[in-house]
């Protein structure tokens, strides 16, 4: 697991895309809880979520890249994807190291998942569910319908209390004072009217959601049981709550409500006692018990993973390791290599270890070997690529280069890459592909204005019209989206 990053400038995107029209008319207590939609994952699985004021207010959302989670991902998206008639390649998946089990999209492109989701899951099916359920919403095009309902909330809001205002204001003229508390109450009902309006078309895309995943699944021949298994985690969790809970306030339906509707489609199925495939219930049990071992409290993993199968052993060397005891966990993951020497990630995992612990020279030969069982994973390529270069060996410089270069192309969300990539041309003399790289780096990031000024220098020293010039030429052609 490697490169958690900060993308705060999400937060900041959705909070400016709705302030832009909600400040104008709506009042300031539900702008307030608009705000928290894009964070709290409004279009998700959570039905609470859309009142959580910590995320509208600044949670951090911290993105996990691991190479072996988001292969299986992919695995489970693919034919769901295909089934609602969207190209996998076009939409990505991002991990986000937070313990609750979440799923949520913000536009037609990128689809969130908690680490907690992939932890509490106990079977593939609960994730491809979930997964099932955001692609609904995708295919559906409710995002982009989302946008239109808050308009139309917003104009309701207006509408109620201008008629309100002038109520008070013509019994106020007139002396009726009945008149003007009646006009006071339509225009203080205002906020309330919208919000339930608006609500109530989040409700309709939820269950639009369920029917769409359902589809889905049957389409590609998988059962929709673990959809309930998530519905009924969500109403265990409200069980003693729901009773005061205003149903039209909920962004959500209440889970007994989306249980039951699905439960009747869901066991007319012939597919609803299907089960998942051994090889890729093995490999979520795998992904379970690395992803707890990195971002769950150590002792709870060791309590949890004390036997002697494969995710027990690898859990416990990851442990190991985050304790501090490199040199043990480096006898476990050799361990995990004699029991499957073709195994990557095992390769990678040691690699890293090795790596983050001061010993990049012999971190090399375990990275190559995950290079070559893997070659096209840009994660593994980029990690060889850093460590050749913090090896310190110049003589290799070059085959870091190489190795950097078509990692990032690849996946050219990696910053971390670009900076190893511009340490290795800085030292072989070649400023300007330097610079450039910096320049990418810095647009990976998000830091336009810095990727601008590298970018500009960075052209200055290439040859017009080639590749690399023509790369700087886009960063400084970009123009940030109005949002």
């Amino acid at each position: 697991m490697v490169d958690i990053t900060d993308i705060r400038q999400l937060g900041k995107a959705c909070n400016k895309r709705i302030s832009r029209f909600a400040h104008s008319v709506m009042p300031s207590a539900f702008v307030k809880k608009s705000l928290s939609i894009c964070l709290a994952a409004t279009i998700g699985l959570t039905s609470s979520a859309i009142w959580q004021p910590a995320d509208a207010q600044g949670r951090k959302i911290r993105l996990v890249r691991d190479a072996e989670t988001e292969a299986l991902i992919r695995d489970y998206a693919k034919p769901i994807f295909k089934a609602a008639g969207l190209k996998p390649r076009n939409v990505r998946i991002h991990l986000i190291n937070d313990s609750r089990f979440n799923a949520f999209v913000v536009d037609s492109k990128r689809m969130f998942i908690n680490t907690g989701t992939l932890i509490a899951a106990q079977s593939p099916n609960e994730v491809i569910g979930v997964i099932a359920h955001e692609t609904g919403h995708i295919a559906g095009g409710h995002l982009i319908r989302l946008r239109q309902a808050m308009k139309e909330a917003q104009t309701i809001a207006a509408i109620t209390m201008l008629l309100g205002v002038g109520a008070a204001a013509a019994g106020a003229a007139t002396r009726q004072h009945g008149a003007a508390q009646a006009g006071t109450a339509i225009a203080s009902a205002a906020p309330a009217l919208a919000r339930r309006t608006f609500l109530s078309y989040a409700r309709t895309e939820e269950i639009a959601a369920d029917r769409a995943a359902y589809r889905y699944l049957e389409r590609t021949g998988q059962s929709s049981k673990g959809m309930l298994t998530t519905f009924e985690r969500f109403a265990n969790q409200t069980m003693f709550s729901g009773a005061h809970i205003d149903p039209y306030l909920q962004s959500h339906p209440l889970p007994r409500d989306r249980i039951s509707q699905l439960e009747r489609l869901a066991k007319k199925s012939r597919n609803y006692n299907k089960k998942d495939s051994q090889s890729l219930s093995f490999r979520h049990a795998m992904v379970k018990a690395k992803l707890a071992a990195f971002t769950q409290n150590a002792k709870r993993v060791l309590r949890k993973y004390k036997g002697n199968d494969m995710p027990s052993l690898y859990a416990r060397a990851i442990t190991t390791y985050r304790l501090g005891n490199h040199r043990k966990a480096l006898r476990q993951v050799d361990g995990l290599l004699a029991k499957q020497p073709n195994n990557a990630y095992f390769w990678e995992l040691k690699g890293q270890i090795l790596l983050e612990t001061g010993s990049a020279t012999k971190a090399i030969a375990p990275l190559n070997k995950a290079v070559a069982l893997k070659p096209d994973i840009p994660l593994f390529r980029v990690m060889l690529g850093q460590a050749i270069v913090s090896s310190g060996s110049r003589a290799n410089y070059k085959q870091a280069i190489s190795h950097l270069r078509r990692g990032l192309q690849k996946d050219p969300d990696l910053a971390i890459g670009y900076r190893f990539l511009a340490q290795a041309y800085d030292a072989l003399g070649n400023r300007a592909q330097a610079e450039l790289a910096t320049a990418n780096g810095y647009f990976a990031s998000g830091d336009i204005r810095a990727a601008k000024s590298l970018a500009k220098r960075a052209k200055t020293k290439l040859k017009r019209g080639s590749p690399s010039w023509l790369q700087a030429e886009d960063i400084l052609l970009y123009k940030q989206p109005k949002i």
